[in-house]
C-alpha cells in the first residue's frame, strides 16, 4: 500500500520481486525497470505479473480497467453492467476487497467504500502508458489489501527529445457513443509536462436480465477525465516532479430484480502527488520523498415514482494522505553473490471516511479516521548466471486494532540448456477492516465492530515456463504453468444476529493458470491463457460466489498486410455460484432465482490500420455474438456494438 519515494513510477514494486514474464508478455520488452531504476530482466523476477503497454490498449480497444483485465490470467470480473456500474475482481479466487490499486505507485482505493472494495467500472484508460497486474500476496511491498494482488496504473510520460507532441483520438458509434482525447508533452530543457483530457458518452445497455419480472431501461453514462504532470530535473540524476489528475462519471443504476429508473450516480475522485528525488554515492544509493492525496466522493439518488415512492440520498466522502521516504541502495559482490540491491523505508498514512447511506429509518453512518504506519525493507541477490532471490519484510501499525508483519520470499532459476526458467515464490498478505466496518451505525440495529482483527493469509506458488524453437524461430511457442495455493483467516463477516461484524470465515484456495503462446510468423502471434481454480469456504466446503472454476481466454494479434492489426479476443467464463448471504459472499444479489451463474462466452475485436506514419483508423467491435452472460445473477453483458475512430500522435 505503501511506496518508497525513489520508486520509478513505472515500476510495481519496491525491488525486483514483483514482476515475471508470463506466455501474455510477449510484446513486452524484456526487461522491467524495478523501483531501483536497474533493468531486470523478466525472467529472472519470481512472481506472477501480466503487463499490458499502451500499444496492447489501443490494438485491443480497452477503453475501461474493467476492459483490459478481463483477458489477464488468474483474474476473474464480475461486472453489474457497463462503463460506471459496480465491476469486483477476484485474483486467484480471494475476495475483491483483497485487491489494491495503485496510481503511479499510489493508493486509490477508497477509505469510504463500506467492504474497502475497488469499483474498476470506473477508470477510462486514455491517460494510462501501461498496466502492471501482480497476481498472490503482496502485503511484504504494498501493505493491506495487496493480499490478493496488486493493479499499478502508470500514466503516460513526456517525451525527452522533444519540446510539444500533441496526441488525441475521436470515435463515435452505436448505443450513441462518443470518445474523445486530446492531449500533449514535451520536454524544453530541464522541464518536461503533460496535459490529457478525455470524455466518454453513451446511452449504454439495459444490464436486467430478461427473464426478470422488470426488463429495466437503459443505463447511460458520462465520463470526463483530466491529467497534469510537470516536471524539473536540474542536475542529472535529481527530480522534483508534480501530478494532478481529476475525474468524474455520471451514469445511470439498474437493480434487481425489479430496476428503478430514477436511479443515478456521480462518482468523483481528486488526486495528487508532489515527490522528490536524488542520487548519492554515483548513483549507488537513491532516496526520496513523496506527498499524496486522493479524495472521493461518490452520490446515488432515488427520486419517488411509480415503482417506489422511497427516496434516497447516499453521499460517501473518502480521503487519503500519505508521505513517503524511500531508499533503494546498491550492494557490493559478496563471492557469487552479485547484483545486489537493498530497499527500505518508512511510509504514513491517514485515511478518513465520511458517508451516509439508506433510506430515513434506517441510514447508515460512518464518520471515521485511521493512520497508519510501516516500515519495510527487500532484498536481491543473484547467485552465479542462475539463480535469482529476493525477500522482503514489512510492519504496518494502525491505529486501533493489532499490528501486521507481513514477509516474501522468492527465487527463479535459469535453465538455458530447455530454454526454461523455473519460479517459485511464497508470503503473507492481509486486508485491514474497512472504516465503516470498524465504525459504521445503522440506528440502533447495527454497530461496527473496533476490535476486528485483519484479514490474514499465507500463499505460496511455483511454475515454469519454456520456449519452444521451430520453423527457424527461437521463440515459436511459450508454454507456460503455475500452481498457487492460500488460505485465509480471521475473514469478516456478520455475527448469528446481523448486528455487527466478526472475524469468523476462513476459505481455501488452490489453482493453476496455464498459458500458450504461438508465433509462427512476423505477421501472427496469439495467447491462450486457461486459469482453474478451486475457492472454497474452509467451514462449509462450499464453493465461494463468484469464483467460477474455469476462465479461459484467448488473444491475438494479426497484421495479414503492413499497416494493418487485427487483434481478436475470446472470453470463456464458467459456471460459478451466487448467494448473498454465503458465508465469505461479496456482494451478491438475493432473491427467488438460480443461486449460480451459467457460463457464456463473448467475442470482441479490434481493427487498426495505420493511414500515416501520425495517424491511425480503428473500429471496436464487443459482444459480437450479442451473448447474453450473467457475470452475476440478473445483470447480463452488455450488448453488441461498435465503434469507429482515429487516432492521432504528431
Amino acid at each position: 500500500m505503501r511506496r518508497p519515494m525513489a520508486a520509478l513510477l513505472g515500476g510495481l514494486t519496491a525491488l525486483p520481486i514483483a514482476t515475471a514474464a508470463t506466455a501474455q508478455q510477449a510484446t513486452v520488452s524484456d526487461t522491467i525497470v524495478t523501483g531501483t531504476r536497474v533493468p531486470t530482466p523478466a525472467e529472472r523476477v519470481p512472481a506472477s505479473i501480466t503487463v499490458l503497454t499502451r500499444r496492447d490498449i489501443e490494438e485491443r480497444g480497452y477503453q475501461t480497467l474493467t476492459e483490459a483485465l478481463t483477458a489477464v490470467p488468474g483474474v476473474r470480473i464480475a461486472q453489474l453492467g457497463g462503463p460506471g456500474q459496480q465491476a469486483s475482481a477476484f485474483f486467484r479466487g480471494t475476495n475483491s476487497r483483497h485487491v489494491l490499486v495503485l496510481l503511479d505507485g499510489v493508493p486509490i482505493n477508497d477509505p469510504s467504500e463500506p467492504n474497502a472494495a475497488f469499483n474498476f467500472g470506473n477508470e477510462l484508460l486514455f491517460d494510462v502508458e501501461r498496466i502492471e497486474v501482480l497476481r498472490g500476496p503482496a502485503s511484504a511491498l504494498y501493505g493491506s489489501a495487496a493480499l490478493g494482488g496488486v493493479v499499478n496504473l502508470v500514466t503516460r510520460r513526456a517525451p525527452p527529445d522533444r519540446g510539444f507532441v500533441p496526441y488525441g483520438e475521436l470515435a463515435g458509434g452505436t448505443q450513441r457513443t462518443l470518445r474523445a482525447g486530446a492531449g500533449a508533452a514535451g520536454t524544453v530543457g530541464a522541464f518536461d509536462y503533460l496535459l490529457s483530457a478525455q470524455s466518454f458518452s453513451t446511452r449504454g445497455f439495459n444490464a436486467i436480465a430478461q427473464r426478470l419480472p422488470d426488463a429495466g431501461e437503459r443505463d447511460g453514462f458520462r465520463g470526463v477525465f483530466t491529467t497534469a504532470r510537470l516536471g524539473w530535473t536540474p542536475v542529472q540524476g535529481t527530480r522534483i516532479e508534480g501530478l494532478l489528475r481529476w475525474r468524474q462519471n455520471n451514469f445511470g443504476l439498474d437493480d434487481v430484480p425489479r430496476d428503478d429508473p430514477n436511479y443515478s450516480a456521480e462518482d468523483r475522485r481528486w488526486y495528487g502527488q508532489i515527490r522528490g528525488e536524488t542520487r548519492l554515492f554515483d548513483g549507488a544509493w537513491t532516496t526520496g520523498l513523496r506527498i499524496a492525496a486522493t479524495e472521493d466522493r461518490r452520490r446515488f439518488v432515488n427520486l419517488p415514482d411509480t415503482l417506489s415512492r422511497s427516496t434516497a440520498d447516499d453521499l460517501f466522502r473518502g480521503t487519503r494522505t500519505t508521505l513517503d521516504w524511500g531508499n533503494t541502495v546498491r550492494l557490493p559482490s559478496l563471492g557469487a553473490l552479485r547484483d545486489g540491491a537493498l530497499g527500505f523505508g518508512v511510509t504514513h498514512a491517514f485515511e478518513e471516511a465520511r458517508s451516509a447511506s439508506g433510506s430515513p429509518f434506517f441510514r447508515t453512518i460512518v464518520d471515521a479516521t485511521q493512520h497508519t504506519t510501516a516500515g519495510y525493507a527487500t532484498l536481491q541477490y543473484r547467485l552465479g548466471e542462475r539463480l535469482d532471490m529476493t525477500a522482503g519484510l514489512r510492519h504496518d501499525a494502525t491505529t486501533g486494532f493489532t499490528d501486521e508483519t507481513t514477509w516474501r520470499l522468492g527465487a527463479v532459476l535459469a535453465v538455458p540448456e530447455i530454454s526454461s526458467r523455473l519460479r517459485a515464490s511464497g508470503g503473507t498478505g492481509f486486508a485491514a477492516p474497512s472504516l465503516f466496518q470498524r465504525f459504521g451505525t445503522t440506528g440502533s440495529f447495527f454497530r461496527g465492530n473496533p476490535d476486528l482483527r485483519p484479514e490474514r493469509s499465507i500463499g505460496w506458488e511455483a511454475g515454469v515456463e519454456t520456449d519452444f524453437p521451430a520453423l527457424g524461430r527461437a521463440a515459436f511457442a511459450t508454454t507456460s504453468a503455475t500452481y498457487f495455493q492460500s488460505r485465509i483467516r480471521d475473514l469478516i463477516n456478520f455475527n448469528a444476529g446481523f448486528n455487527t461484524l466478526t472475524n469468523v470465515d476462513r476459505a481455501r484456495i488452490q489453482g493453476v493458470e496455464l498459458g500458450l503462446t504461438l508465433r509462427p510468423a512476423a505477421w501472427f502471434e496469439t495467447t491462450a491463457a486457461w486459469t482453474i481454480t478451486g475457492a472454497f469456504d474452509d467451514t462449509t466446503g462450499r464453493r465461494l460466489p463468484r469464483r467460477p472454476e474455469q476462465v479461459v481466454s484467448i488473444t491475438a494479434r494479426v497484421a495479414p498486410i503492413p499497416r494493418v492489426v487485427v487483434a481478436p479476443t475470446v472470453l470463456f467464463t464458467g459456471r460459478s455460484p451466487e448467494g448473498a448471504f454465503a458465508s465469505y459472499s461479496d456482494q451478491g444479489v438475493a432473491f427467488p432465482y438460480p443461486r449460480s451463474n451459467p457460463p457464456g462466452t463473448v467475442v470482441n475485436v479490434t481493427a487498426t490500420w495505420q493511414a500515416f506514419d501520425q495517424a491511425a483508423l480503428f473500429l471496436e467491435a464487443r459482444n459480437l455474438g450479442n451473448s447474453r452472460f450473467e457475470p452475476a445473477n440478473g445483470f447480463v453483458t452488455p450488448g453488441r456494438s461498435v465503434l469507429v475512430g482515429t487516432r492521432f500522435a504528431l
